[in-house]
């Protein structure tokens, strides 16, 4: 299935001689990852590109790379030389938005890793690369979707599962899912994203890091709410806040270890306002922005739009118009497609709020941005 899979999305004849050269994850991911640099390919997304990532993964694709003849020989320097530089865009990623250096993410990819994936290292390294290139890969995934670019965001999400699948590292590899499944949800691919969710929860299980528990659980409450399954998201709303509540505040080492008090109340907060209790849904909307803060101009920013729109389901219009008059401030210089959505969104409800000079003076702030 992942020789064909890789085929589909490439559109390669990996058949006969070649199929050695391109059936494992590192090959593959190379082809995207060239694809990407180059502008040659474009990519679709869809409901069975994310389920793909759910076929059994290559045990043997670290072993085979291990303890062979490469061009350089790799340490534990070039891994954590990797995971710095996905901290370093990822921080500013995560300030101004996935469209800022994402190139410059894929090009360290295609050259710098690539050349230590192809290189000399023991199984232990090896293992300790595939790793560290799953983060890195995951974060160009985010970066695509933050652009807008969902089909290629896929594609780099399916890679990055893989290759912590294959690395035996179970919180990269339900970080992935988790991302395909939050993914489909926007998508509308809604029993997809079930399913990819459900397994991203399972293999949580399996971990004793509380905010990564309380990361894949809110995703698998996105997910269930937004199937109608009210039981379901509620009960993993409920565990999920079990999770944060015995969360240290300070971020650790991992994606998941990232997952903060006052991201967990967004989400909380919009799978609330999804299940239609947008009183919950402002207060902990209210919690994530003055109890926890959001130290970045993009989540705050969102945050701000979502909260104007519960605001205004609530009835209480002023306040909406003025939460959303924040957004525009502190939106400013942000490049992503989260942002671009909240703007298409507010413009669109403002025709519905008749004889409001505030909600003019807001149009026109939104007009001159265009």
């Amino acid at each position: 299935m992942w020789l064909s899979f890789i085929e589909q999305v490439l559109h390669l004849d990996l058949s006969g001689d070649n199929e050695a050269q391109f059936a494992d994850t590192v090959t593959s991911v190379m082809l995207v990852g060239g694809a990407d640099v180059d502008r040659r390919q474009f990519f679709a997304a869809s409901a069975a590109v994310g389920l793909a990532a759910l076929d059994l993964p290559d045990a043997e694709a670290v072993t085979r790379r291990a303890n062979r003849h490469g061009p350089v020989a790799v340490g534990m320097g070039e891994v954590a030389a990797v995971r710095t530089m996905t901290t370093t865009l990822g921080d500013a990623a995560s300030e101004l938005g996935g469209g800022h250096a994402r190139h410059l993410a894929v090009r360290y990819l295609t050259v710098d890793v690539k050349r230590w994936l192809d290189g000399c290292y023991t199984e232990k390294t090896g293992r300790e690369l595939f790793a560290a290139t799953s983060e890195l890969v995951h974060l160009i995934g985010w970066m695509a979707r933050d652009e807008g670019n969902q089909g290629l965001s896929q594609q780099y999400n399916v890679h990055s599962f893989r290759l912590a699948a294959e690395a035996g590292e179970n919180e990269l590899a339900a970080t992935a899912l988790r991302g395909m499944a939050d993914q489909a949800i926007d998508l509308g691919h809604v029993a997809t994203a079930v399913r990819l969710a459900e397994a991203c929860e399972q293999r949580g299980r399996k971990l004793s890091n509380p905010k990564a528990l309380a990361y894949y659980r809110n995703t698998l409450a996105r997910a269930t709410a937004a199937d109608g399954d009210r039981t379901t998201a509620a009960r993993m709303l409920t565990s999920s806040q079990a999770a944060i509540e015995h969360a240290p505040a300070r971020p650790g080492q991992s994606w998941a270890s990232h997952y903060s008090h006052g991201r967990w109340a967004h989400e909380s907060g919009m799978i609330h306002a999804k299940l239609g209790d947008y009183a919950a849904a402002e207060e902990l909307l209210h919690l994530a922005m003055e109890i926890h803060g959001l130290d970045r101009k993009r989540t705050r920013a969102i945050v701000l739009a979502d909260l104007g729109q519960v605001q205004l389901k609530r009835g209480d219009t002023e306040t909406a118009l003025a939460t959303w008059n924040d957004f525009l401030t502190c939106a400013d210089g942000v490049q992503s497609v989260r942002i671009n959505d909240g703007l298409t969104n507010i413009a669109a409800r403002l025709p519905g709020i008749p004889d409001s000079p505030a909600a003019q003076q807001l149009g026109e702030r939104i007009a001159a941005r265009a």
